[in-house]
């Protein structure tokens, strides 16, 4: 698991935690099991609702590959999320480099039951399909 720096945890929720960078920091006190079991033992709430983030990263060596797929995942989880937890990871090498493929599900942490969220729009992904069918059930016919 990873969270970001900023994160308002319960009162006496003590986590060990490493910084990776980025604003974020791994936790090594247990994984996301333990932290949900925790986190719901104060009243809290530990919350998992947005799509996995796929990056990738490359680097001459697998260590740096897979940290560089890492910050660029991380980059990519909205602000409104404060934890994260790496569900996937794969290496491969190529001649002279290494290609890394990291999966990561945003979490957000809080003592709310309801999810926060800003001000600001967020737009709802459609898929082509549905879209489809959106669009031409919203067509008009002409009489004949």
């Amino acid at each position: 698991m990873l969270i970001r720096g900023s994160v308002r945890l319960p009162g006496d929720l003590e986590l060990v935690a490493e910084e990776f960078g980025e604003g974020w920091s791994f936790v090594q006190s247990g994984d996301s099991h333990w932290l949900d079991k925790e986190i719901r033992a104060r009243g809290w709430h530990f919350i998992w609702i947005a799509e996995a983030l796929l990056r990738t990263g490359v680097g001459k060596i697998e260590q740096k590959a897979t940290a560089s797929a890492l910050k660029v995942a991380l980059r990519r989880v909205s602000e409104r999320f404060n934890a994260a937890q790496v569900g996937h990871f794969e290496v491969s090498k190529y001649p002279g480099f290494f290609l890394a493929r990291v999966k990561i599900y945003p979490y957000q942490i809080q003592q709310s039951a309801t999810l926060l969220v800003s001000d600001d729009p967020v737009p709802l992904l459609m898929p082509p399909l549905a879209k489809a069918v959106a669009i031409s059930s919203n067509q008009v016919t002409p009489a004949a």
